[in-house]
């Protein structure tokens, strides 16, 4: 393939790169009064990678199921398509709700918006490469971005905490999949998924299942799956609550696109070698997070464990290792990104009288009685996360488990769901506290129109109405996991 058609299969990361760049040269020249600007531009630059990104995905659908880009290093399938659609629209949302924060706590520069960009860059060659070389560079240049979006607020000691926790912990992650890379470079003597595959179909040797290990250990970091969560909880309540929101939002999409990927495209042949520990991580997930959120008083704590909670039912579907459980994993994904960005939406727009924000239940104490709309609301989002019909969290759960059970794993299916009941108590200690409560705080009585456009687009997706969505995004998930069919 000539360098002209690479390029054009990459142009939402060029396109975005060389934005950044130009991006980073006007925030430098105009100082700390081009955040807001830079941050609107951005926004339409992520929105604009997206629909290029869903211009791929329709061409992959159409005809070419897999076309390749520098020698192989990149691929511009569907399902590479369908994740960076999540990213950017994900990034977007988040930024869009992001100044007023530091409005408020000061510290807002252009740097902010750039670094966002850079990141999704770094997402986008994640859920896209098709090479250990490609994946490993694009997980670093998010990952060092995170580092510094976690520690943004610098007179703030939690945000340094979180940033510095963020960067030791994820320093070790990306030394074990380094590591891991290395021994499956080792055994099968090249990093391209397609060789990889080829060399353990002919020979599986114990040092592989070694490399394999260790990668899909380091990634399980990544979407903060036990027993590699303990990060998760401190940085998300230490960083700032907008860093928080694209935390628990984009790069979970690229981290478990990117373990979607590596497991069901290189590591496809060795489905027996892995599942089992999916099947832990999974189950162990969804029991810690459950847990872990009960005792908490921290909102943003709790959705951190709400986080890892939702992991585990995610790699149910990754469990069954087939393409309906992709596709149930990209559904529930989907899902997920709205539900997540709507809490968090929420959680921005409680403030007092004064402009700093709550984080508490104390805080929103009967909300119904001084913001009933933003209580409702937050009762909508609570609900769907706890799976509870007719909102949209509850397909969500029944298509990883339905995919468990045609792969015959009823007994993961069966725990799962014993297992969700455990959750649904925390989710509704917010309706208890907002409903049923007497007021102990001063609530702020009105918030931007930006937030009331995302939290509202985020609840009309999670509501009954999203049912409408069942059959296109079916249709669209279908054709990203048949991304994986030949390697299955």
């Amino acid at each position: 393939m000539s360098y002209a058609s690479s390029l054009y299969l990459t142009g939402a990361e060029v396109g975005l790169s060389l934005f950044g760049l130009v991006l980073l040269l006007v925030s430098a020249w105009s100082g700390p009064r081009s955040g807001r600007l830079l941050t609107v531009v951005t926004v339409a630059a992520l929105v604009a990678a997206a629909v290029f990104s869903a211009h791929l995905f329709g061409r992959a659908s159409g005809g070419d199921a897999v076309v390749r880009a520098f020698g192989d290093l990149y691929r511009a399938d569907a399902f590479g398509s369908f994740a960076k659609v999540l990213i950017y629209l994900a990034t977007a949302a988040v930024l869009v709700v992001t100044p007023r924060f530091f409005a408020q706590v000061g510290g807002y520069r252009g740097e902010y918006p750039v670094l966002m960009l850079f990141n999704a860059v770094g997402m986008g060659m994640m859920v896209s490469a098709s090479d250990l070389m490609t994946l490993y560079i694009g997980l670093e240049m998010s990952s060092l971005s995170s580092y510094i979006l976690a520690s943004f607020l610098r007179q703030d000691d939690r945000s340094a905490e979180a940033g510095l926790k963020y960067f030791v912990l994820g320093a070790l992650a990306s030394g074990i999949i380094l590591y891991g890379v290395s021994l499956v470079y080792g055994f099968t003597g090249t990093t391209n998924y397609e060789g990889i595959r080829a060399a353990f179909d002919t020979n599986f040797s114990t040092g592989a299942l070694f490399g394999v290990v260790f990668v899909l250990a380091g990634l399980a970091f990544k979407v903060s799956a036990v027993p590699f969560h303990m990060w998760t909880p401190d940085v998300y309540e230490g960083a700032p609550t907008p860093v928080t929101a694209f935390f628990a939002s984009a790069p979970k999409v690229a981290a478990m696109g990117m373990l979607l990927r590596m497991a069901m495209d290189p590591f496809a042949g060795e489905v027996d070698s892995w599942r089992q520990i999916v099947i832990f991580a999974a189950l162990a997930s969804i029991v810690v997070g459950a847990l872990g959120a009960i005792s908490q008083q921290n909102l943003k704590r709790l959705l951190a464990y709400s986080s890892i909670n939702n992991v585990g039912f995610i790699l149910i579907g990754l469990a069954a290792a087939t393409p309906a459980g992709v596709a149930g994993a990209l559904t529930y994904l989907t899902i997920y990104v709205a539900m997540v960005v709507g809490s968090f939406t929420a959680l921005l727009m409680l403030r007092d009288p004064t402009g700093n924000n709550l984080e508490t239940f104390a805080d929103i104490s009967g909300l119904s009685t001084r913001r009933p709309a933003l209580a409702w609301s937050l009762l909508a989002v609570m609900f769907s996360l706890a799976g509870i019909p007719p909102l949209f969290g509850f397909w969500g759960k029944f298509v990883v488990f339905q995919a468990a059970v045609q792969a015959d794993l009823v007994a993961l299916a069966a725990i799962g769901i014993a297992a969700s009941v455990i959750g649904a108590f925390y989710y509704l200690k917010f309706i208890k506290v907002m409903f049923f409560d007497e007021p102990m705080r001063e609530v702020e009585a009105s918030s931007p129109m930006g937030h009331w456009a995302v939290l509202a687009i985020c609840v009309a997706i999670i509501s009954p109405l999203g049912y409408l969505l069942t059959i296109p995004l079916g249709e669209w998930t279908a054709q990203a996991a048949a991304s994986f069919v030949a390697a299955m």
